[in-house]
């Protein structure tokens, strides 16, 4: 393969048989619960990154049902998102997520810097619950319950908070372990077609674990629960903050 060659045919590893195609990817029938909590302060500022900046102290912890995505096939995660705000506009930054496919924990990594690792995550009905698990090996690091399609929302209000950019840390490393990339991207979803959202009664219990953090987010309060229903496409990002640049310290 000429040196030519392999800069036409680059864009993600390994070089001849990538671990996902090009971009743009879309979502048909995602199904979200979310449960969203009060947490401590303290532990919010440890893990947010500047120039975000936090206003209460929220958390959103999310169960995510992905069953027909295009390049990522069908596969379910789990994590944490945390109400920022960047310059004035609102946003959620993307502190933790865990999810049971190759695919899509290589191309969020390296296409926009999503903080993915392995893990067995379930979003299921039982009987007249919303239920969400998350195993890290053969250990329970999350439960989520929900009552089952109990109030409906107003889909443009939700269509409307889902547009709102989310915010990643990307880092990666150099060959001697220095980073090379470290940036604050930007991205959105888009194409949003909301088929249904609910609200209810929700619990949810995080358990400690040395290499799925969750519970260093504490759960001091539920504040609210959100149950939805979308077809949407996870659109590119941009670099909004580089943090090697030298007139960005």
């Amino acid at each position: 393969m000429k040196i030519l060659d392999v800069k036409n045919t680059a864009f993600a590893m390994p070089l001849t048989s990538p671990s996902y195609p090009k971009g743009p990817y879309r979502f048909v029938n995602r199904e979200y619960m979310i449960i969203t909590y009060r947490t401590d302060r303290d532990a919010l500022r440890a893990v947010v990154p500047e120039p975000l900046e936090i206003g209460e102290a929220i958390v959103k912890y999310e169960f995510i049902r992905m069953p027909d995505s295009t390049g990522f096939g069908d596969y379910t995660e789990s994590g944490q998102v945390i109400p920022v705000t960047f310059k004035g506009r609102k946003g959620g930054y993307v502190h933790s997520m865990y999810l049971n496919d190759d695919a899509p924990i290589a191309g969020g990594r390296e296409i926009w810097g999503f903080p993915k690792k392995l893990a067995a995550p379930c979003l299921r009905v039982e009987q007249d619950t919303l239920v969400g698990t998350l195993d890290y090996g053969s250990l329970r690091i999350a439960n989520g319950t929900m009552g089952y399609k109990h109030n409906p929302l107003d889909l443009e209000t939700v269509r409307t908070a889902m547009e709102e950019p989310s915010y990643l840390l990307k880092i990666i490393p150099h060959v001697d372990c220095t980073p090379r990339i470290c940036e604050l991207v930007s991205y959105s979803l888009e194409d949003i077609t909301i088929k249904g959202a609910w609200t209810g009664p929700a619990g949810l219990e995080l358990f400690d674990h040395a290499l799925a953090p969750v519970a260093e987010l504490p759960v001091l309060e539920i504040v609210s629960a959100t149950h939805i229903l979308a077809d949407l496409t996870l659109g590119l990002g941009e670099v909004v903050h580089d943090y090697l640049r030298m007139d960005q310290t």
